[in-house]
């Protein structure tokens, strides 16, 4: 393959002849090559979007003869659409206000324009990266511009949907073990009765509290810092520039943006970022008790907890025979693990708001992007390979019911605390059960036992969903 030479204002740089990119996003390719990590396509998308709706509105302005304006928007359509994506190279860990990724997708922009107008591609004439494509804007403001878009957009058409799906799945395991009784647990001890369905309805409401806690990040990341340029202050922004672009952008994602109230805040601050990433963290949490706890009641199948039972998806051992694993819950719990390790580097990066600028945009921007599209992927498949899937061992919760030595608690109101507490630890000593005791000691017919048991299940009943 050969090159072409491109210029900036370092001087000469060789660059594939077939690229759309130029000067600088080679000289960032070859600085930055530290992780293999590049920007999710999600992002690109943001950004392609800013560039085609800012060329449209500086056409309209007047800012922008209409033969430069026409193929910038085309050039910046094609980004949207995905049609360029393997120009996007550049490392995730680079200068941290993004203006290396910034400057290739100007130079892409400006580089495919060029080629629609001259038959080609690259280089700086008719149109150039600069004076054109970034008319109006700053990486310092179009970055984290982009960091709202493509969180908002990701959380609104990909991970609430996919919520929802879990959530109705959760809800529905909900109502159909409702009538099976089965022991709590808590500190990981016998406890009370419960059923089943008071569990999964537990489950079912953190999910909807991780949904509430999503949408109402919405007014936050509705703000966007384009138009403030370097600093904050607007320099070589027309005034009607940024609430324009917004407006379209608005439009064509269907969410409610709108121009910062503060542009010093927005973009010196990525306060926004770090609390959306605080809910995708909650949710993570979430997601690992109720997938742990899955784990928990599906184990065995014999000699572990087993009231619940999950769908079976492959074998579980290279060396045991017939062993099969709760592989999606686990998948989901290491999912999680490192949506809550993208957070710890969220928060860090938010506290690099020095004087007029964040200068951990980039990490920020794919550790954030990377949570959603994460979670979103795990949810859907934690909701169609192990949830709708689940059944119940409605066998194994009634005989752990009078197994338990919980069940002593049933008695408190006949037996008071003390000699129920003696029933308890007789029944432990004897391996008997509590029912058992009582009879032996003839504190209470057969009837009366069950009566109490009966009360206590039914007091487990009240909260079912």
């Amino acid at each position: 393959m050969g090159h072409r030479k491109e210029y900036d204002s370092m001087g000469e740089v060789l660059v594939p002849e077939d690229a759309y990119y130029g000067a600088q996003t080679k000289r960032a390719m070859e600085n930055f090559a530290t992780s293999g990590l590049v920007f999710q396509p999600s992002f690109v998308r943001a950004l392609g979007m800013i560039k085609k709706y800012a060329a449209m509105v500086n056409r309209d302005l007047g800012l922008l003869p209409a033969d430069i304006a026409e193929p910038i928007i085309q050039a910046a359509t094609e980004v949207v659409e995905g049609k360029l994506d393997d120009q996007f190279v550049l490392d995730v860990f680079q200068t941290g206000s993004g203006t290396s990724t910034n400057m290739n997708v100007n130079e892409v922009v400006a580089g495919r324009a060029n080629e629609l107008l001259t038959g080609k591609r690259g280089g700086k004439s008719p149109v150039h990266p600069n004076d054109h494509v970034n008319k109006g804007q700053s990486s310092n403001d179009v970055i984290p511009t982009a960091i709202h878009i493509a969180a908002t957009v990701l959380l609104r058409t990909r991970l609430i949907p996919a919520l929802e799906d879990l959530q109705k799945a959760l809800a529905d395991r909900a109502r159909e073990f409702s009538t099976i009784h089965k022991i709590g647990r808590t500190h990981l001890q016998d406890a009370v009765p419960v059923t089943l369905g008071n569990e999964f309805s537990g489950y079912a409401r953190q999910i909807e509290l991780g949904i509430a806690r999503l949408r109402s990040l919405e007014d936050r990341l509705g703000e966007l810092a384009l138009g403030g340029t370097a600093v904050g202050n607007g320099l070589q922004a027309h005034p009607e520039f940024a609430p324009r672009v917004i407006e379209l952008i608005s439009r064509e994602t269907q969410s409610p943006f709108r121009e910062a109230l503060n542009h010093f805040e927005a973009q010196a601050a990525q306060d926004a970022a770090v609390e959306t990433s605080g809910a995708l963290k909650t949710l993570a949490v979430s997601l690992i008790k109720i997938a742990n706890d899955i784990r928990w009641l599906a184990s065995g199948p014999r000699c572990g907890i087993g009231e619940i039972n999950i769908p079976s998806l492959q074998p579980g051992s290279s060396i045991m025979p017939g062993k099969v694993n709760p592989v999606i819950p686990e998948v989901v719990i290491q999912v999680c693990a490192q949506v809550i390790g993208n957070d710890t580097a969220i928060t860090l990066g938010g506290q690099w708001g020095n004087f007029e600028l964040n200068t951990m945009l980039p990490l920020i921007a794919y550790n954030l992007l990377q949570s959603i599209e994460f979670l979103d992927t795990v949810a859907r498949r934690f909701t169609s390979k192990c949830v709708t899937g689940i059944t119940a061992n409605a066998e194994k919760c009634r005989s752990n019911i009078e197994k338990s030595l919980a069940m002593a608690t049933a008695l408190n109101p006949v037996l008071g605390y003390e000699r129920a507490a003696k029933v308890a630890q007789r029944a432990f000593l004897e391996g008997k059960t509590i029912r058992e005791v009582v009879l032996a000691e003839k504190l209470m017919t057969e009837q009366e036992i069950d009566r109490l048991i009966d009360d206590a299940i039914r007091a487990g009943t009240a909260q079912d969903a």
